[in-house]
């Protein structure tokens, strides 16, 4: 079944891996561009990390994914354990870079929700291709789109939104 097969995956798996990692170096150009705005804000460093997190979460998801010979079991556990992992620290750098304070509560609930969609359809992901139900690897494809689509909005921010 292809939800659960990642050998069906690999062209896709290649592919956003190594968009991601151009992606991601991008957005370090982006940072290192408008690094002093950047560090005046509040939040912004930890949206820019934020950020790199995201791309750096699918580059290692499908790096996971293109392992050969591996089982399903162990797949899964890979997956659903470098998921944790990634989403626990954008959850962090969420908590410590947007104070309840700032800003309105729609841009706060915006860029956490970025980041949940950024983070959850891994750790899905992980867990049903773990369980071998509920949709497998089809979750990881919902995580990269929406990974690479969060990270694009946040390089939009740190390259552009701020200098108006």
């Amino acid at each position: 079944m292809f939800a659960y097969d990642p050998s069906e995956w690999s062209d896709l798996v290649v592919a956003s891996a190594g968009a991601s990692a151009a992606l991601a170096g991008l957005v370090v150009v982006a940072i290192s561009i408008n690094v002093d705005r950047i560090l005046k804000f509040a939040g912004l460093p930890e949206r820019a990390l934020v950020t790199l997190l995201m791309l750096l979460s699918v580059v290692v998801v499908s790096t996971l994914g293109l392992a050969p010979g591996q089982s399903r079991t162990a797949l899964g556990l890979e997956l659903l354990g470098a998921s944790l992992i990634g989403a626990s620290g954008i959850a962090v750098l969420l908590a410590r870079g947007v104070p309840a304070t700032s800003g309105p509560l729609s841009w706060r609930l915006g860029h956490a929700s970025i980041a949940v969609f950024a983070t959850l359809p891994f750790v899905l992901g992980g867990a049903s291709v773990l369980a071998g139900a509920g949709g497998g690897l089809y979750w990881i494809l919902a995580g990269i789109v929406f990974a690479i689509v969060g990270a694009v909005l946040n390089a939009w921010v740190l390259l552009v939104e701020i200098l108006r």
